[in-house]
């Protein structure tokens, strides 16, 4: 390395930056919180609380180097973060409203059987 000159020391010596560990993974989990939300809320809740720990595992890292990580990753992370953030939200609302339902029907039910029996023939 005795013969390197100036100009190639220093593009030895600077870093490449590189792109967070997670970030495609929070994003296109957080993108899927919202597409699942109406799947009885249960796969959206999943994948927006998957997001939101690897979105802070990322946040983490990116505060501690900011310069070893591209900004365009952490635009990812937080982008990714806000998705999942809407789509626990969206989850959240209608697993509740499923179980709602789910118990409305399930008491009318105990409570009034013989219209469930007249309803199906018996």
């Amino acid at each position: 390395m005795d013969n390197l000159t100036q100009r190639d020391s220093d593009i030895f010596s600077h870093h490449r930056a590189e792109s967070l560990p997670n970030a495609t993974s929070v994003l296109v989990l957080g993108i899927a919180s919202i597409l699942t939300c109406f799947c009885y809320g249960l796969p959206g809740i999943i994948c927006g609380i998957i997001a939101l720990i690897l979105a802070s595992k990322d946040n983490r890292a990116y505060k501690a180097n900011p310069t070893r990580y591209t900004p365009g990753s952490h635009s990812n992370v937080v982008g990714g973060k806000v998705c999942a953030i809407i789509g626990l939200i969206f989850s959240a609302l209608f697993f509740l409203v499923f179980v709602f339902l789910i118990a409305i029907f399930g008491w009318a039910v105990l409570t009034h059987p013989e219209m469930m029996q007249n309803n199906f023939g018996q």
